[in-house]
């Protein structure tokens, strides 16, 4: 493959993600992707740094160095991207929902107040960390009634599921805000705009 429009290397930009959304976000910003699976026990990592009282934004940034070096073990020949997203309610840290009920509880936590949605991200090739870095979004939940609520979770299904804090602010999940503050990219997953800089550094990308 040949560097064709922005991208400049020959071979595409391993994504060790299996969010479609990222996929699409860097594909839509011209970026060849492959795919590359490297799973690593996320609800252990954060258990271990919650235990010495790390933050949600620090978590976030050691599960993408995390991925990252998972899937630096399977391909060390091409540069690479892992990404990971925390949400912060008062320096609590939340995570993906087991099932309706659970996502019922968080959200009813969130309803009328602010919480924060930090984006970590790391580019790396075989054992070099050639860039890591973060964004962080401010968003306020409206205060719902519980008959939204269970209708939203009806409309959800087993998505709900799926996503941290238990909402698509691309789908449904926007009728939960008040107020969101922040890049859209970074409430999707990744901080794409400080990606782009660090591709343009590294050479990747036409400045």
């Amino acid at each position: 493959m040949t560097g064709t429009g922005f991208w400049k290397p020959s071979q595409p930009l391993l994504l060790a993600s299996g969010s479609v959304t990222r996929k699409q976000m860097l594909e839509a910003a011209g970026i060849p992707l492959e795919i590359i699976r490297a799973p690593v026990d996320e609800g252990a990592i954060a258990a271990a740094m919650l235990e010495t009282r790390q933050t949600p934004q620090q978590i976030a940034i050691a599960l993408a160095h995390a991925k990252a070096e998972a899937a630096a073990r399977r391909r060390n020949d091409a540069l690479l991207l892992a990404a990971d997203q925390t949400l912060d309610h008062h320096s609590r840290l939340l995570m993906k929902p087991v099932d309706r009920a659970h996502a019922r509880a968080q959200l009813l936590s969130l309803r009328g107040t602010d919480h924060f949605l930090h984006a970590a991200a790391v580019l790396r090739r075989d054992e070099t960390v050639l860039w890591a870095g973060f964004a962080s979004a401010r968003l306020r939940m409206r205060n719902f009634s519980e008959a939204f609520l269970d209708a939203y979770l009806d409309r959800m299904g087993p998505a709900v599921t799926t996503t941290v804090g238990g909402y698509q602010i691309e789908a449904s999940g926007i009728h939960l805000f008040d107020m969101i503050e922040g890049d859209h990219s970074t409430i999707l997953g990744l901080p794409l705009i400080p990606v782009l800089h660090a591709l343009r550094d590294l050479n990747c990308l036409v400045a």
